[in-house]
């Protein structure tokens, strides 16, 4: 990679010793592994400078890490050239690149699918509870134990300890806090 770089006069390499005083920062890998996140998280933290990032695979999970660590320009390892990655650096270094469009594309398509995946065939969070569900949620949250949401609700104990497991087991929520912090949160009380 210095090779490439400091075959252009327009590009200077700076040594490690000297790394606050660059513009861009060029960083390689093979692939954009959870090791080379760290790094990367570790340089955008030290220097704050923009990231030309060059690799040939990047996972799901790595392109919004890309995106958070600053990464300005992507470019394929396979296809390197010591003027794709100056003119990479020289981009980066002017501040004329924001993210990569395709590395937004492709973080809009993964946010699509999750989307589509996780709320398409329940509808809105809120529509799968029950006014049931809701009214429970909502006087556990104004403190309420089982035995005073039973009495409230005109309920045995078993049912409200039944609705209680039902929400807890269907949305995967760890316990009764889980269960109202959801409640909240999806604006359902």
């Amino acid at each position: 990679m210095v090779d490439l770089l400091d075959a252009r006069a327009s590009v200077e390499v700076l040594e490690d010793r000297a790394r606050h005083e660059t513009d861009v920062v060029v960083a390689a890998f093979d692939r954009l592994s959870a090791d080379a996140v760290t790094a990367l998280r570790g340089v955008a933290a030290e220097l704050g400078k923009p990231i030309v990032l060059v690799t040939d695979r990047i996972e799901e999970g790595g392109l919004t890490a890309a995106v958070t660590c600053r990464v300005v320009a992507i470019l394929p390892r396979s296809a390197m050239t010591d003027s794709r990655v100056a003119d990479g650096v020289r981009a980066a270094a002017s501040g004329a690149v924001g993210p990569p469009r395709e590395l937004l594309r492709r973080l809009a398509d993964h946010a699509e699918r999750l989307h589509r995946e996780m709320l398409a065939p329940n509808g809105p969070a809120g529509a799968e509870l029950s006014s049931r569900e809701i009214d429970v949620l909502r006087l556990m949250a104004d403190g309420l134990d089982t035995q005073e949401i039973a009495t409230e609700l005109a309920y045995s104990e078993r049912t409200v300890k039944n609705v209680i497991y039902a929400v807890t087991d269907r949305l995967r929520l760890r316990n009764r806090s889980h269960a109202v912090a959801y409640a909240i949160r999806e604006g359902v009380i």
